[in-house]
């Protein structure tokens, strides 16, 4: 009986501890364009273990699968980091943001307002950019 309740408190505590190798997790990132997409879907895509990833222009919601045994989130969000791309807790670095596009500078409320208009100018004009 003795090895019995050891063997199930084994199989209990090995099982609590087991990883997903389909986690999902959605978490925000700052961006306003296709191409800050592309940078950032390619940036969690060219991290290990990562299966799928999809960022929404719109709500800045960055969708993912992954393999819990070979990634986190948190690794994740560094590489989005890397991408100079601020995710919800942390600021990219000054260096990582000054690498992406001028039209990409998320920060810039002129930059965003451009993207806005254009959006507006889409809606408007009955033509797909």
């Amino acid at each position: 009986m003795k090895k019995l309740l050891i063997i199930v408190l084994m199989l209990t505590g090995t099982l609590s501890f087991a990883q997903n190798k389909n986690a999902k997790a959605t978490t925000e990132v700052d961006g306003v364009c296709g191409m800050c997409k592309a940078r950032i879907e390619k940036a969690c895509l060219n991290t290990k273990g990562v299966k799928f990833a999809t960022w929404d222009v719109k709500t800045h919601q960055l969708s993912l699968i992954f393999d819990e045994r070979k990634t986190s989130l948190k690794t994740i969000e560094a590489s989005v980091l890397a991408a100079g791309h601020d995710v919800k807790e942390s600021k990219a670095t000054d260096e990582a943001y000054a690498s992406v596009h001028a039209c990409c500078k998320y920060r810039d409320d002129d930059v965003k307002d451009a993207h806005q208009e254009g959006e507006e100018h889409k809606k408007g004009d009955g033509h797909n950019h």
